[in-house]
C-alpha cells in the first residue's frame, strides 16, 4: 500500500523560507503543481531506475548511435568515433576522421570553436548495406561542412568508402552555430540541421548586422535567407550512388526563384538536437538561443532558448523573432537607430547580405520557451544559464523486453538542458497539444547531458559532455539508465559496534537499516572469514554475536535474500588485537555557538592503548593532524574579507556558491576555457566596494565586451549577496593561502563568518600491531552560528512558495508516509 500523502505544516520562519519535498516535481498547466500528478509520479519510484557509467573520461562527446546488439557508436568532436562493447566493457576507436576545429579572423587570430565532427545517423537499411552518414567540418581550407557516407563492417569505418553527399559552404571566421543533428523518416528522407553560422558577439539581441565586411555578425544572410543551407533544417533522399534527390513537399517547390529546395525549415539558430516521431509526424528539435538578459526599447525582448516541433515546413522566424513570436526591431547598425519592429505575418529580409527572397513565409511559433529568469508560463524549466536540448519520445510497445521502462512514460516526449543539467519529461493531449511536464529522476547528478535516446533493448543511454567547455572532461561519460520493473533486490545496511579493538574481541552485528523496496520478508547470514577467505562461522538473525579470539583482519559479509529469490550483500571488516585510539575534542566558553571575530580556545587529545597519549607522551605530536574549517551558508556583504585577512575559510561561502552554479562551464581557476581564469580576473580588478557591486550586477544580468566579444549568460535567479560573495572569492582567489597542514593540540582560533559552521577536525592513525592493520581515527566538533537562515534547509523542489504574513512566512513540508 501506497502511502504519499501531501501534507501543509506551516512553521514559522523569521523572513526565510524553506521547502522540503522528498518526491519528485510534477507540474500541470505550463508547469504548476498538483497533488494528483505527485500521487502519479510516484508510481514511477525512482529507486527501480539505475544508472551505469559505461565509458568515462570521454572527449566532447556529441552524439550516439545505439545498435542491435547493444554496442553504442558514439562520436567526439574532435575526429573521434568511438564503440562501447557491452561483451567486453571496453570502448575502442572504430574511426579517427580528419576535421576542421578552428576559426580564424582576418587579424590572423586562431580560437576554438564548434566545428568539428557534428553527427551520426544510421542508414534505414543499416544492418544490410552497412551504411552510416556522418556530418563534419571537413579540414583543409576550403571552409565547409559536409554530409558524408561510409561502410562500417567489423566494427570498423572503411574510409575509402567515404561518399560526399551535400556540401553546406560556411565562414570560419568567426564561432559559431552549426547543428549538424540528423534523423531518417519511414520514407528514407534524411534531415539534417544546420546553424546559422553566425556569431553572437557583437549583440545579445538580433545579430542582423549587414555593414561591409560585418557578414560574420548577420544572421539574416543565413537562417533568414531562402537561398542558404544554412540555419535550416533540410530534408533530402540519399541515393544508392551517393547523391540525393530532393522529395517533395519541401518549404520551396523546386524551380522556384532565390531558394534552396533542400529548405524544409528555416529561421532557426543553432538546432544542436533533432527527433522525429514516426508516429505522429511531429519533427522535434532545441534550439540554443541568444544571450540578451532584459527587453531592450529599440532592440526588442530578452533572449530564450526553445523547444520546437512541426509536422509541416515552415519558417520560425531567426534571426527576426523569438520563443511565441516576440518580434525584434528593425535596427540599423549603420546609424545606431532603432525602426519598427518586425511582423510575424509578414516578415522581410532586406539585408544587402540576403542572396534570397526579401519577403518570407509567415513565422511559426515555438512549442516551449524559457528564458535565464523564471518562465511564467513553463516554471519548471528553472533558471540560469540555458541550452535546450530534445531526446525521443518514448512508446513502451516499441520495446516488448520486460525491463524496458513503465508505460507512465508512454507518448512522453523528453527534453534535456545540457547547462542546467536536468532531464524533463512533456505531456501532450490526444491531439499534440502542450499538457504538463515534469521532471525525470531528479535525484540523479547529469554532468551536460548531450544525447539521450532509448536503445532497441528499451533501455536509456545519455551521453555526458562534463562540465568544461572543448576539453576532455573526467565526468565526460557514457551511461546506461535501466528500469527493474520486476523484484528489487534488497538494499543491505551493516554495521558493527566494534569494528576494531583488543583481544578477546566481542562484536555485534547489525542489519539494522537493511530495507526491501517491495516490502518483502527478509533473511539474514552472516558468514565470518579470516583474510585468506576461510569461513569460520555462519550466523543468523538481523543481529548477531561473535567473539574474536585471535589477532587479524576478519571479514563479516551479510548476505540478505528476499522472499522472491533477490539477493543482496555487504561486507564489514573487523581488526581484532589492536584498541582503536581515542579523541576528545573541547572548546571553551559556548559548546554549541561561535561568534564572529571573537576568538575561542581549543583543545584535542589523543589515547591509544598500544601508542600512548597526545600530548604529553611518548608519540610525536604532529601525528595528531588538527584543522579547523569554515562551512558557510550564505554570507552578508559586510562579513567577507574586510574583519580579518584573508583566509580559505573567510571565502568558502563564495566559493561553494560559486560551484553550485554553471560557472565553472566557462571559467576555471587558472586556465581560459570560454571566459578568463579567476587568476586572470583577479589580476585585472583591485577589490572594493564599487567593483563588489559592479561585476556582482554583471553575474546577475551577463555581459560582453571586456575579454572579447564572448557574452556571458546572466543570472537574475542569484541573489546579489551571493553575486557578490562569488566576486569577492574570485577578486581573492590569488590571496587565499592553502590551509594549513595541521594546527597544535591546543590553541586558539577566530572565525570570521557569520552564518555557518565551524568544524574542528582531528583525525590519527595508530602504529598497528603484528597481523593487524593500524587504525584510522577521525573526529569533529562542530560550533554554529547563532543566526540561522531557513536558506540553510536543502530546498528539494522547484518551487519555493513564499506564503507571508507580516515578517513571518510558512514553510511546506512534504510527508513521505
Amino acid at each position: 500500500m501506497r502511502k504519499n500523502i501531501l501534507t501543509k505544516l506551516p512553521v514559522l520562519v523569521g523572513t526565510g523560507l524553506a521547502l522540503l519535498v522528498l518526491s519528485s516535481m510534477v507540474s500541470n498547466n505550463h508547469g504548476q503543481v498538483t497533488k494528483n500528478n505527485l500521487l502519479a509520479a510516484a508510481d514511477t519510484e525512482q529507486n527501480r531506475f539505475t544508472k551505469t557509467v559505461l565509458s568515462e573520461k570521454l572527449d566532447e562527446p556529441l552524439q550516439m548511435v545505439i545498435l542491435k546488439d547493444q554496442k553504442v557508436l558514439f562520436i567526439e568532436r574532435k575526429g573521434n568515433i568511438k564503440l562501447y562493447n557491452p561483451a567486453t566493457k571496453a570502448t575502442t576507436i572504430a574511426a579517427v576522421i580528419p576535421v576542421s576545429t578552428k576559426y580564424k579572423d582576418k587579424d590572423g587570430k586562431i580560437s576554438e570553436a564548434e566545428d568539428g565532427l557534428l553527427g551520426i545517423v544510421l542508414d534505414p537499411n543499416f544492418y544490410t548495406n552497412h551504411w552510416i552518414y556522418l556530418y563534419y567540418s571537413e579540414a583543409g581550407e576550403e571552409a565547409k561542412n559536409i554530409l558524408t557516407r561510409y561502410e562500417f563492417v567489423d566494427d570498423k569505418f572503411v574510409i575509402s568508402s567515404k561518399k560526399v553527399l551535400l556540401e553546406v559552404p560556411v565562414q570560419r571566421e568567426q564561432c559559431c552555430h552549426t547543428g549538424g543533428k540528423m534523423v531518417f523518416d519511414d520514407l528514407k528522407n534524411l534531415y539534417l540541421t544546420t546553424g546559422d553560422n553566425t556569431s553572437s558577439r557583437a549583440t545579445p539581441y538580433s545579430p542582423a548586422d549587414d555593414r561591409d565586411g560585418r557578414q560574420p555578425w548577420d544572421a539574416q544572410r543565413t537562417s533568414g535567407n531562402t537561398n542558404d543551407l544554412r540555419g535550416k533544417i533540410l530534408r533530402i533522399h540519399p541515393e544508392a550512388d551517393g547523391t540525393y534527390t530532393v522529395p517533395e513537399g519541401n518549404l520551396f517547390p523546386k524551380g522556384t526563384e532565390k531558394t534552396k529546395p533542400e529548405i524544409y525549415v528555416m529561421g532557426i539558430r543553432n538546432p544542436y538536437t533533432l527527433f522525429l516521431d514516426k508516429r505522429t509526424g511531429y519533427l522535434y528539435w532545441g534550439e540554443v538561443g541568444p544571450d540578451a538578459s532584459k527587453d531592450e526599447e529599440g532592440k526588442g525582448p530578452k533572449s530564450f532558448d526553445e523547444y520546437n516541433r512541426t509536422k509541416t515546413p515552415g519558417f520560425f522566424g531567426w534571426p527576426y523573432f523569438q520563443a511565441d513570436n516576440k518580434p525584434y526591431n528593425q535596427f540599423n547598425f549603420a546609424t545606431n537607430t532603432s525602426g519598427p519592429l518586425f511582423e510575424p505575418e509578414h516578415p522581410v529580409n532586406n539585408s544587402r547580405n540576403n542572396t534570397g527572397l526579401t519577403n518570407l513565409p509567415p513565422t511559426q511559433k515555438s512549442f516551449i520557451w524559457y528564458p535565464y529568469d523564471l518562465s511564467p508560463e513553463f516554471p519548471l524549466l528553472g533558471t540560469g544559464g540555458r541550452s535546450a536540448m530534445v531526446g525521443p519520445v518514448y512508446y513502451a510497445d516499441d520495446y516488448p523486453a520486460a525491463k524496458r521502462f513503465p508505460s507512465y512514460y508512454n507518448g512522453k516526449l523528453f527534453i534535456f538542458e545540457w547547462l542546467r543539467d536536468w532531464i524533463i519529461t512533456v505531456s501532450m493531449d490526444k491531439d499534440g497539444n502542450y499538457q504538463s511536464m515534469e521532471k525525470f529522476l531528479p535525484g540523479l547528478k547529469f554532468s551536460h547531458p548531450m544525447d539521450v535516446q532509448f536503445g532497441p533493448d528499451g533501455d536509456m543511454y545519455i551521453l555526458e559532455y562534463g562540465q568544461g567547455w572543448f576539453t576532455q572532461n573526467n565526468d565526460a561519460q557514457l551511461v546506461h539508465i535501466t528500469y527493474n520493473g520486476g523484484n528489487r533486490k534488497p538494499t543491505v545496511m551493516a554495521k558493527a559496534d566494534r569494528p576494531a579493538g583488543a583481544l578477546p574481541l566481542k562484536v555485534k552485528l547489525s542489519a539494522d537499516g537493511t530495507t526491501d523496496s517491495d516490502n518483502d520478508n527478509l533473511t539474514y547470514k552472516w558468514t565470518i572469514t579470516n583474510k585468506t577467505g576461510k569461513k569460520l562461522a555462519t550466523l543468523t538473525g538481523k543481529e548477531a554475536l561473535y567473539t574474536f579470539k585471535l589477532k587479524g583482519n576478519y571479514k563479516a559479509t551479510l548476505t540478505v535474500t528476499d522472499a522472491q529469490g533477490g539477493v543482496s550483500s555487504k561486507v564489514v571488516n573487523i581488526k581484532a588485537g589492536n584498541e582503536p585510539p581515542v579523541i576528545t575534542i573541547a572548546v571553551n566558553g559556548n559548546q554549541q555557538f561561535y561568534f564572529p571575530n571573537k576568538p575561542f580556545t581549543y583543545s584535542v587529545k589523543m589515547r591509544d592503548r598500544e601508542d600512548g597519549v597526545i600530548p604529553g607522551g611518548t608519540v610525536a605530536a604532529s601525528k595528531l593532524k588538527v584543522n579547523i574549517g569554515y562551512k558557510g551558508v550564505e554570507v552578508e556583504e559586510e562579513t567577507l574579507g574586510h574583519k580579518a585577512p584573508p583566509s580559505a575559510e573567510t571565502f568558502a561561502a563564495g566559493k561553494a556558491i560559486m560551484l553550485k552554479s554553471d560557472c565553472k562551464a566557462c571559467h576555471d581557476d587558472s586556465r581560459k576555457i570560454i571566459g578568463p581564469s579567476w587568476k586572470e580576473i583577479a589580476a585585472k580588478y583591485k577589490e572594493d566596494d564599487e567593483t563588489v557591486e559592479q561585476l556582482a550586477m554583471k553575474i546577475i544580468n551577463g555581459g560582453t565586451g571586456v575579454w572579447g566579444e564572448m557574452h556571458m549568460s546572466a543570472h537574475p535567479q542569484l541573489p546579489k549577496d551571493d553575486a557578490k560573495a562569488i566576486v569577492k572569492y574570485i577578486l581573492n582567489i590569488n590571496n587565499i593561502p592553502a590551509s594549513p597542514e595541521n594546527l597544535t593540540a591546543k590553541g586558539t582560533y577566530t572565525p570570521a563568518s557569520t552564518n555557518g559552521m565551524v568544524n574542528i577536525t582531528a583525525t590519527y592513525t595508530d602504529k598497528g600491531v603484528p597481523g593487524v592493520a593500524p587504525a584510522y581515527v577521525e573526529r569533529a566538533y562542530t560550533l554554529l552560528s547563532p543566526v540561522v537562515q531557513a536558506s540553510s534547509g536543502t530546498i528539494m523542489g522547484d518551487y519555493p512558495v513564499t506564503k507571508k504574513k507580516g515578517n513571518k512566512s510558512a514553510v511546506y513540508v512534504r510527508n513521505a508516509g
